[in-house]
């Protein structure tokens, strides 16, 4: 995907401590490994590696979650396109958003798409997912994503890669989109620029960008777009502050 800074999870999910426990965590696996390929492993534990406290307790508390989750899912019936149905992968610098601040945004791109509209989600998932349980409204959506596992999603999906922001199928059209909602995931220009190639490709003329409030400067330039008062909010609390800009009239004022 790039280098960059990615959006940022609070400093107990994704700060230091974070990256201290997930790397501990490598290691730990890593060293299990070499001990089961040398055949060391014997009745003497002395030699078996050993997460510390701190670590053990993340790692419970992630699975404790993700169970939650799981049986939230079994209780209420799966829904493929609700909020978190795929989880967020944060190597990738996944965050979504929450269900409000999606819902709000997709209604935003219906209304700006109008009707009969076309509306891209360019590593926006959360948005498209949204928009997705929507259906029966006229309005047509397909979503840009690197990530595979949306390719559940059929023939609506296709795969994006913003280091090679036009490399796009074919039959994808330049300016076809009545709007492009769009979330680079990395916090660096050089993330920006590429994807507003993408976005630039695709759409007739109105942008909704998502990105950190440091990029405003850099979202302008590269898009001639302008912040809104509408503050996004993700479903996990971020270290950077996020905003949305447009170049059109919206409803995010």
């Amino acid at each position: 995907m790039g280098t960059g800074v990615g959006r940022g999870r609070s400093a107990c999910a994704e700060g230091s401590g974070g990256r201290i426990w997930l790397y501990e965590i490598r290691i730990f696996i890593h060293d299990v490994w070499k001990l089961v390929l040398n055949r060391k492993m014997d009745d003497d534990d002395d030699d078996i590696p050993q997460l510390s406290s701190h670590t053990l307790a993340a790692l419970q508390e992630f699975y404790l979650e993700q169970q939650q989750r799981e049986g939230m899912k079994t209780s209420q019936g799966f829904n493929q396109y609700s909020i978190g149905s795929i989880e967020e992968d944060w190597q990738l610098s996944q965050f979504w958003y929450s269900d409000e601040t999606a819902s709000c945004l997709a209604n935003e791109a219906v209304v700006a798409a109008g009707k009969g509209g076309r509306i891209a989600c360019v590593s926006a998932p959360s948005v498209y997912q949204k928009l997705k349980e929507q259906d029966g409204k006229d309005f047509s959506v397909c979503i840009l994503e690197y990530d595979r596992r949306f390719s559940v999603y059929g023939e609506e999906f296709i795969f994006y890669d913003y280091n090679h922001p036009l490399n796009l199928p074919e039959n994808l059209l330049p300016h076809s989109f009545d709007i492009v909602i769009a979330d680079p995931p990395y916090l660096s220009e050089e993330c920006l620029q590429k994807t507003a190639e993408t976005i630039k490709y695709l759409t007739k003329g109105k942008i909704l960008l998502c990105t950190g409030a440091i990029m405003e400067e850099h979202a302008a330039k590269h898009l001639g777009v302008k912040i809104c008062r509408f503050i996004p909010k993700h479903s996990r609390n971020l270290a950077n502050e996020f905003r949305c800009y447009v170049n059109y009239a919206s409803g995010l004022d």
